[in-house]
């Protein structure tokens, strides 16, 4: 997938010289102070790389279940889903808010494999230091190709039982991927309820991985 292709992805779906390269793989890692903040990122840009070398020979289904871990670990997707979907969330029921996260959970996954199918020599690189957002961090990171500008992605994290995982993805550093997705999804539940949401996003996924998914 090339540098442009991701950066529009991550708009819409809306991820230092001493630098380290670890050993699995191309991802560099500063030294900081911050390994609790950085370690669920390091798992997730490690996973991707994995995914990308492994790209669209390895079945797609396959390489969804071997980044799952790695993007269940890095987001705190319940908190996302119910930011995306605003006020109506409150007036969902239990069951219903139960199936819409667990699709949203599939779709979140289908579109990292979809997208990042192809290594060409990039580096995922964490920057050192963080920035305050209230009592949520930002980490700095970036996606270095070997020609061209690296792409910018600033997480937004935000510990919960002593465990921190993202909660937003900056792209450049001000553009909300969340943002992006929340006028997505109340355009949807505008003109529908929970269930078209849900069906939405079975679609999506199904389109992703090109039938591999069915749900």
């Amino acid at each position: 997938m090339s540098g442009p292709t991701r950066r529009a992805f991550l708009t819409s779906a809306a991820l230092s010289s001493a630098a380290l390269a670890v050993s699995r793989g191309g991802v560099a890692h500063a030294a900081s102070d911050d390994s609790a903040l950085d370690k669920p990122l390091l798992a997730l840009y490690t996973g991707l790389e994995a995914a990308m070398r492994a790209g669209k020979a390895t079945p797609f289904a396959q390489r969804f279940d071997a980044l799952a871990p790695s993007v269940d670990g890095a987001f705190d997707l319940m908190t996302i889903l119910k930011v995306s979907v605003g006020l109506r969330w409150d007036s969902m029921d239990q069951a219903t808010r139960d199936r819409l996260l667990q699709t949203f959970r599939r779709f979140t996954i289908a579109t990292y494999v979809a997208n990042f199918d192809k290594f060409d020599g990039e580096r995922f690189k964490i920057v050192p230091g963080t920035r305050d957002s209230g009592s949520d961090k930002i980490v700095r990171t970036e996606i270095v190709p070997q020609t061209g500008d690296p792409i910018r992605l600033d997480y937004v994290m935000r510990q919960e039982q002593g465990q921190w995982r993202a909660v937003d993805v900056l792209l450049d550093g001000s553009i909300s991927r969340v943002a992006v997705q929340r006028s997505d999804f109340r355009k949807i539940l505008g003109g529908g309820d929970a269930e078209a949401l849900i069906t939405s996003l079975r679609r999506k996924i199904s389109d992703l991985s090109e039938g591999a998914l069915n749900s």
